[in-house]
């Protein structure tokens, strides 16, 4: 009996080794990157390659501040060529919604991103920040507190991001002023989900009737590309002032719903290819600084970017950048 139940432990000892050898040799060694640097790259490439046909491109990394100075805090050594390729960057959650919606963010989180926008702002990027709030009173707060800070800001009253909110009646700061350049805006509509428009029209119509400084939205409602004309019909405000037009992009995750999705990678996917995000169904994690991700983004004509550019939108603003601490914590 001892000797039956000494070869049934060695060969549960045995197979276990064996799939931890097989699953230690599957696995990609990811020890040598650096996921900051490599996404600083990757949105100065990104930016290089825009303005080759618009040498006015907007480009505005979303969130992932951290990799504006070298060790990711306000005290660090401030990433030049990173800092000079960019022109804005979008901050969710300064104020409200960093632990829940409608709930103030948080002191020591709120005090780590006011230190690296501050750098920004120093440094002529102009910070866009989305509060997630949605009483009077929070929408209230957030638009004050940002502009106090010569921040612009958009209170969100849901995170789908879906509606143009009721609240306030007219944009913060509203103005006729032309703006021609995204330093000169004072207020942004952040609309980047169309589903709750039954038509582009539908979509249009209501955008026009706004007057906001700027406005980010997709390149899509639903599958349906929208046409440069369409884009040139909203970049003019509702009481006759220019505007810009920003289109939002993620660069680091890949979305199934998406043109350049194959179905071929549900049976076999991409080296590039990495693995569902939970909290948003669809979207899938990208090793962001390989090729063969970076050639669907941009560089060539069927690119992302390129169908942006070619559809006249005034800038990208890029998602997803803080991707790089994913990995880090891998």
């Amino acid at each position: 009996m001892k000797t039956k139940f000494l070869l049934q432990i060695l060969t549960t000892t045995f197979f276990g080794l064996l799939v931890l050898v097989l699953f230690s040799c599957n696995k990609e060694d990811l020890s040598g990157i650096d996921f900051r640097q490599e996404m600083r790259d990757f949105v100065v490439d990104l930016s290089d390659y825009a303005r080759t046909y618009n040498q006015n491109f907007i480009i505005v990394p979303q969130n992932g501040q951290e990799i504006i100075t070298d060790n990711g805090d306000a005290d660090g050594i401030i990433q030049t060529n990173y800092i000079q390729n960019i022109n804005a960057v979008g901050r969710e959650d300064l104020f409200y919604g960093y632990s829940a919606d409608d709930k103030p963010t948080p002191d020591d989180a709120k005090a780590h991103m006011l230190g690296l926008l501050n750098i920004c702002e120093q440094n002529n990027i102009k910070v866009l920040v989305i509060d997630y709030c949605s009483s009077a009173q929070n929408m209230d707060d957030s638009y004050s507190q940002n502009f106090s800070l010569n921040f612009i800001s958009f209170a969100a009253n849901e995170r789908n991001l879906t509606n143009i909110p009721n609240y306030p009646i007219q944009p913060y700061n509203q103005n006729n002023d032309d703006i021609l350049n995204i330093s000169q805006a004072k207020n942004f509509l952040y609309l980047i989900n169309t589903e709750d428009f039954t038509t582009k029209k539908d979509f249009i119509d209501a955008v026009k009737l706004t007057n906001y400084d700027v406005v980010i939205m997709d390149l899509f409602h639903n599958e349906d590309e929208f046409t440069a004309d369409e884009i040139n019909e909203l970049k003019t405000k509702q009481n006759g002032g220019k505007r810009l037009i920003i289109c939002y992009i993620s660069i680091a995750e890949a979305e199934d719903y998406r043109y350049y999705w194959n179905l071929e990678w549900n049976k076999d996917e991409p080296d590039w290819l990495g693995d569902e995000n939970p909290s948003w169904k669809g979207n899938y994690k990208v090793k962001y600084w390989e090729t063969g991700w970076q050639n669907i983004i941009f560089g060539n004509d069927n690119s992302y970017m390129k169908k942006i550019i070619d559809k006249n939108f005034d800038g990208a603003y890029l998602d997803i950048i803080d991707a790089f601490d994913y990995f880090e914590n891998l």
